[in-house]
C-alpha cells in the first residue's frame, strides 16, 4: 500500500479498536476520518502526502543495524498517518497546506529524531520554498543536534541528493547554494532576524519558557505555508510551556476548541491505565518491537516497580505520562528489610568514610559512617541537637535515646568534633566530608589536627550519583543499618529530577521545619567520597593527595 492507504488503514483500525491505542491517539484518528467526510474548505491530496512520505523514506538510516546494512527509512503505518496528515491536507483554493503547527507526543526510542530529520530535509530542499529556513531548536546544544545531526549525516551519505539540490554540507549547517536555503540547529532564544519556513521544537518539555517557540512563530509571517512542529516526550514541569501547549492540543482533539491549523497526536498511556501494565507501554510506544525493544521496556518497568525514584523517569520517558517532579525516594519496605543488630566496635580498624551535615546550628546535625564490608556496606549514625529544639519537636523527644542533646538553644559543635576524634581512633577513617558552606571554621580546625577533611558541596552534580548508588545498594540488599532516626529521615525524602535524570534529595514538605533529612544527606556525602576513592582505583595513591580535597 502507498503511504496514504497505510494512513487510512491505520486510522480505521485504531478507531475500530483493532490496534491498541490511547484515548488521544484514537481521537486524532477519528478527527482524520471525520475530516475526510466533510464538505469544507480543505481537501486531502494523496499526491502531496505520498510525495512527501516517499521523499523521506529515501533518506538513509544513520546509526544502528539498519545503517550498517545501508537501509533507507521505512515508515510504520502510524508514522505514515502523521506525515500524511501534515502534508496531505491542503486548502481547496490556494492549495497551501492546512496545518501550520503540530504537537506530537511519543515515548523515547520511537524513531522521532530520524523521522524529524527526514521531515526537515523535505522542507529544506523539496517543499518548493525559495530560500527556505529550517531550524532544529532545543533548550540545549546537545538536544538541538539530536535532529540536525542525523539530517546532516543523511545528506553527507547521499551524494545524489547533494547534487540534485546543490547542497553544501558544512560543520554546523546545510546550505543550498543556488537559492540560499539553510538548515541549522538553534539553542535557546534566537534573535528576531530569522524567517523560518519550518521549525522543529524538539523535547519542548525541557524548555524553561516559550521564548524560542514564540520567536520562531512570529518570524513565519512572510512564509506562504510555514510549519512549526513540536515533538516531545512527557515531562514533569506541569507549569511549563509544553504542558500548556499540550492542554490546548487536547482541547482541539476533544472538540471543545476549534483550530483547523493545528495537528495533534499524543501517544500515551491513559489516566486509568496501571502505569506498569503492558497495555500502557503499547499505547505510548507505537514503534514497539521495531525501534524500541519490548524486552528493554519490560526490564525498565521491573526496575521502576522496585524503585520509587525510577518511577518518574519510567512514567515520563516510556509511558508518556506527565507527573510531578517530586516523588518518594526510597522503597521503605526495602529499607526496613535491611535492619541488622550491629555494634560499631565490631568494625574497629575497618576503612570508613564519614559524612557530616551540620544544617542549622539551632537544629539537628548528623554524622554518617559508611564502612565497606566485602560486597556489602555497613552504616552507623550519630545525631546531635540542642536541648531547646527538643522542647518544640515531639519527634526528637520520642527518639531521644538516639540523639545527643547539647546544652542550650544551639548545637555545640564541640560535641561533634569530639565524636569525630573518637571515630578516628576506632576506625581507619579515609575521609570526613563537609559542605564547606556550613562548616568552614570547623573544617579548618579539623585540618589543623591532621584529620582527613574533604569538601563536599551540596549540588546536583555531587549528590545525584551517590544518591542513586545508596538506593541501588538497599534494593540489592547490600546496605545495612539500625537507627530509628534514620528510618524517619529516609521516609521524609523525595527526589526532584531534572531533564538529565539527575536527582537531589529534598523534603516532601519544604516548609515543614519538623521534617528532617540530615542523616540522609550525610550518608549521600559519605557515599560520594567512597565512590570517588573507588574511581581513583589505587587507594594508597588516592589517599596520598593533600588533605582538603574537593568533591
Amino acid at each position: 500500500m502507498n503511504p496514504s492507504a497505510l494512513a487510512l488503514d491505520y486510522a480505521t483500525k485504531v478507531v475500530a479498536g483493532e490496534i491498541v491505542a490511547g484515548r488521544y491517539a484514537v481521537l486524532a484518528c477519528q478527527r482524520f476520518l471525520d475530516d475526510l467526510e466533510r464538505d469544507w474548505e480543505y481537501r486531502y491530496s494523496h499526491k502531496r502526502a505520498d510525495a512527501a512520505c516517499v521523499f523521506m523514506q529515501q533518506m538513509p538510516h544513520t546509526k544502528g543495524q539498519w545503517a550498517a546494512r545501508g537501509k533507507a527509512l521505512e515508515f510504520e503505518p502510524w508514522q505514515c498517518f502523521v506525515e500524511c496528515n501534515l502534508f496531505g491536507w491542503i486548502h481547496k483554493d490556494t492549495e497551501k497546506r492546512r496545518f501550520r503547527e503540530s504537537y506530537e507526543e511519543v515515548a523515547r526510542k520511537n524513531g522521532k529524531s530520524v523521522r524529524l530529520a527526514a521531515r526537515g530535509l523535505y522542507m529544506f530542499c523539496a517543499d518548493g520554498e525559495y530560500g527556505a529556513e529550517v531550524y532544529s531548536g532545543a533548550g540545549s546544544e546537545r538536544q538541538a543536534w539530536e535532529v540536525f545531526r542525523p539530517a546532516r549525516e543523511m545528506v553527507r551519505r547521499e551524494e545524489e541528493l547533494q547534487q540534485d539540490f546543490d547542497i553544501e554540507v558544512n560543520a554546523k549547517n546545510l546550505v543550498i547554494l543556488s537559492n540560499g536555503s539553510r538548515f541549522e540547529p538553534i539553542i535557546g532564544k534566537p534573535g528576531d532576524g530569522a524567517s523560518p519556513s519550518f521549525y522543529i521544537c524538539d523535547e519542548y518539555h525541557e524548555h524553561p519558557d516559550s521564548d524560542q517557540y514564540e520567536t520562531m512563530i512570529t518570524g513565519m509571517g512572510s512564509r506562504e505555508q510555514p510549519l512549526a512542529s513540536i515533538i516531545t516526550t512527557a515531562g514533569f514541569n506541569l507549569s511549563g510551556p509544553c504542558y500548556a501547549k499540550r492542554e490546548d492540543a487536547i482541547k482541539v482533539l476533544e472538540g471543545s476548541v476549534t483550530d483547523e491549523t493545528l495537528f495533534t497526536v499524543i501517544y500515551c498511556a491513559d489516566e486509568d491505565d496501571e502505569w506498569d501494565s503492558e497495555e500502557a507501554l503499547i499505547k505510548a510506544n507505537p514503534n514497539l518491537d521495531v525501534s524500541v525493544s519490548r524486552e528493554f521496556l519490560l526490564t525498565q518497568r521491573d526496575k521502576a516497580r522496585r524503585s520509587a525514584s525510577l518511577q518518574t523517569a519510567y512514567k515520563t520517558k516510556h509511558c508518556c505520562l506527565w507527573v510531578g517532579a517530586s516523588v518518594a525516594w526510597m522503597n521503605m519496605l526495602a529499607w526496613q528489610r535491611q535492619k541488622r543488630d550491629m555494634r560499631l566496635e565490631d568494625y574497629a580498624g575497618k576503612k570508613a568514610w564519614l559524612g557530616v551535615d551540620l544544617a542549622s546550628k539551632k537544629d539537628l546535625a548528623a554524622i554518617s559512617i559508611l564502612i565497606p564490608d566485602g560486597n556489602d556496606f555497613i552504616t552507623f549514625y550519630d545525631f546531635f541537637a540542642p536541648e531547646g529544639a527538643a522542647e518544640d519537636n515531639v519527634k526528637y523527644r520520642n527518639l531521644s535515646d538516639w540523639i545527643t542533646f547539647t546544652p542550650g538553644n544551639a548545637t555545640d559543635y564541640g560535641y561533634i568534633e569530639e565524636r569525630l576524634r573518637e571515630l578516628a581512633t576506632t576506625l581507619d577513617v579515609q575521609e570526613i566530608a563537609f559542605d564547606p558552606w556550613q562548616a568552614q571554621y570547623l573544617m579548618q580546625r579539623m585540618l589543623a589536627e591532621g584529620m582527613p577533611v574533604c569538601e563536599f558541596p551540596h549540588q546536583v552534580r555531587t549528590m545525584s550519583d551517590p544518591m542513586k548508588e545508596v538506593e541501588a545498594l538497599v534494593l540489592d540488599r547490600r546496605l545495612y543499618h539500625n537507627n530509628p532516626v534514620m528510618d524517619w529521615m529516609i521516609s521524609n525524602v523525595v527526589t526532584k529530577q531534572d531533564a538529565k535524570e539527575n536527582i537531589y534529595p529534598t523534603k516532601a514538605k519544604k516548609d515543614d521545619q519538623k521534617q528532617k533529612i540530615d542523616g540522609v544527606v550525610a550518608l549521600i556525602m559519605a557515599m560520594g567520597r567512597y565512590l570517588a576513592a573507588e574511581d581513583a582505583g589505587d587507594f594508597d595513591e588516592f589517599l596520598s593527595n593533600p588533605i582538603g580535597r574537593k568533591a
